[in-house]
């Protein structure tokens, strides 16, 4: 860690970086238009691999899901075929931006929905600032519960609820974590859901002082620590910083709830690469679960950048390898 600061010269304006406006009334202007999927939930077409739809949670918070359900599935419908573990998903975008169905995260949930054989659920949640931390994970919290209560034809059929893993990358990773968290002390008002881990991708954590990954991308026109702090002084409660335990997760060796996850035996799965400005905060938290005693898998990998994985679809085919491979372990 560094306790050094940012030079100003090499601070751009993260507002207009970030294409957003934050107006007297601290709601956001989001400016920035990204291409948006509709759901599929029925095809003809021999070609389309994953059938996808919509289903809402909360009408009061415009909260919903995306369901996307490989389509050989439809082919064993049998009671006593083989169902699929279950990737409970939330989306990126530093708590402030994005949805389920922006293209590049409609696209990714497809995708590993059909590379893995799994459902994917990708959860929607209120965004900050209109809605700070920690109504993300209140809202992560709620859809988990949503799952085992839906009766959605889809789940009750082909979801095998013995083999749940809450997933999120970047600011969903952040949420995941947390959720694990929430979800470790309340595990038995979740039955028949069983939680058998967490995957972190490239999740998003920080803290007041620098690390030496954060200083290597004072300049990154992907994802720069300026944009990260606006997107953590946007999400956060009023009043509080960045050692935070909503942003920083090592503070105070890290939550007791930690305990709760080791005896329940569940896995945590945390990848990232070096061209991330991320890097060092990931490694920190995969220091701190070990230390834990709890099951993890890193992977870090050269190169890359934040969220490289969602804008080249063809850089994910060696993430979904590593995914496999960590979630039929345990089958």
């Amino acid at each position: 860690m560094s306790t050094q600061t940012i030079p100003s010269s090499s601070i751009s304006d993260p507002f207009k970086r970030l294409q957003i406006t934050l107006n007297p009334d601290g709601t956001l202007t989001r400016l920035n238009i990204f291409g948006r999927t509709p759901a599929k939930p029925e095809s003809s077409d021999d070609s389309t691999a994953v059938l996808s739809r919509d289903i809402p949670i909360n009408y009061s918070n415009n909260t919903w899901a995306r369901i996307f359900l490989p389509k050989q599935a439809l082919d064993h419908s049998s009671t006593s075929a083989k169902k699929l573990p279950v990737l409970v998903h939330f989306h990126g975008g530093g708590f402030i931006l994005f949805s389920p169905d922006e293209t590049m995260s409609h696209e990714f949930c497809s995708n590993m929905a059909s590379e893995l054989s799994v459902i994917v659920v990708s959860a929607s949640y209120r965004l900050a600032p209109e809605h700070r931390l920690p109504a993300a994970y209140d809202d992560a919290m709620e859809a988990l519960s949503w799952i085992k209560t839906s009766h959605d034809n889809w789940l009750e059929n082909y979801a095998d609820f013995s083999q749940i893993f809450l997933m999120g990358g970047s600011a969903g990773g952040n949420i995941a974590y947390h959720l694990g968290l929430r979800a470790a002390e309340q595990v038995d008002s979740l039955s028949p859901l069983k939680i058998q881990g967490l995957i972190l991708h490239q999740p998003f954590f920080g803290g007041v002082e620098r690390t030496e990954s954060e200083f290597r991308s004072i300049n990154d026109p992907i994802f720069s620590p300026c944009d990260s702090d606006l997107m953590w002084e946007l999400s956060l409660p009023i009043g509080v910083n960045r050692d935070h335990e909503f942003c920083n997760p090592t503070v105070a060796h890290g939550s007791t709830a930690l305990e709760r996850i080791k005896r329940l035996g569940w896995r945590v799965f945390v990848t990232g690469c070096d061209g991330d400005q991320l890097i060092d905060r990931q490694i920190e938290l995969v220091k701190m679960i070990k230390k834990k005693e709890i099951r993890v898998v890193s992977r870090f990998v050269e190169g890359g950048f934040h969220g490289f994985e969602l804008a080249d679809p063809s850089k994910a085919k060696a993430l979904y390898v590593a995914l496999k491979n960590f979630i039929f372990s345990s089958i």
